[in-house]
């Protein structure tokens, strides 16, 4: 990510100039919803935030970073569109028990043999893509876990590459953490067509994510009519320490994603 040193104030709203690193990506050109997500939680100083996604927010172009009164924060176009807008918000979301480190490691291993006998769609996506280079996605592995048909999980050591100098993850990734599991949930499980986009997340980091160490990723079906799909998605320590929470609702577009 990168941007200019200097803001611009436009009523109550300071504008910054962005420009999104062009690997950061679900569908091709398009800025991965849960990357976008953490970037305007972290500027809201909210405990609990909600991000809308307005519109695809494009990748290595120049678009604005936003902060208003109340805490809001907005991702805009050139032209002052707003593509995604975040606020503080209530989260009553309550995570199931977690699956084990075991259960996590089998899941994420059912889910790797599944894209080996059948690739993904978007095989470099920044959330799920297996094979991405370091530090250029999270390689994240939801699976069907044993007995427990209810959830996908897997299990996750975040590289070195994503994360700060302290060695913690930045919100970005975190909150990156929150995405896909929601969309192979919402695959597997809810059986949502493939092509979803992410339309909401609301989520809450309780604890610092630490590059290196064991972590479990999992979901679940909240609910799915029509074109909608709400998942809920936790991030724990690999002994079931609540790191991170989110809820999200997927959409199932009338027309295909394009960036």
């Amino acid at each position: 990510m990168t941007s200019s040193e200097t803001a611009t104030e436009t009523a109550t709203w300071t504008e910054t100039p962005l420009t999104l690193p062009a690997h950061v990506t679900g569908y091709p050109g398009v800025a991965f919803g849960g990357y976008v997500a953490g970037l305007l939680a972290a500027r809201t100083g909210a405990k609990q935030v909600r991000v809308d996604f307005r519109a695809a927010v494009p990748v290595a172009t120049g678009i604005v970073l936003a902060d208003g009164p109340g805490g809001g924060a907005e991702i805009r176009d050139r032209t002052g569109a707003v593509l995604a807008a975040a606020a503080p918000a209530e989260l009553t979301l309550e995570a199931p028990e977690p699956p084990s480190w075991a259960e996590a490691e089998e899941g994420a291993a059912r889910q790797l043999r599944s894209l080996r006998r059948n690739p993904p769609p978007i095989a470099d996506c920044y959330g799920c893509g297996p094979d991405v280079a370091s530090g250029r996605g999270l390689k994240l592995l939801p699976g069907r876990v044993e007995g427990r048909p209810e959830v996908l999980a897997g299990a996750w050591v975040p590289e070195p590459e994503l994360a700060g100098p302290d060695g913690t993850l930045p919100p970005e990734i975190v909150w990156a953490a929150l995405d896909c599991p929601g969309g192979w949930t919402g695959i597997r499980i809810g059986r949502m067509p493939e092509g979803g986009v992410t339309a909401r997340l609301t989520g809450t980091q309780l604890l610092p994510v630490r590059a290196g160490e064991r972590h479990i990723s999992y979901a679940w079906l909240l609910h799915r009519e029509g074109r909608k799909t709400t998942v809920g998605v936790a991030l724990t320590t690999a002994e079931g320490e609540l790191c991170a929470l989110g809820e999200a609702l997927w959409i199932t577009p009338k027309e295909p994603v394009t960036g």
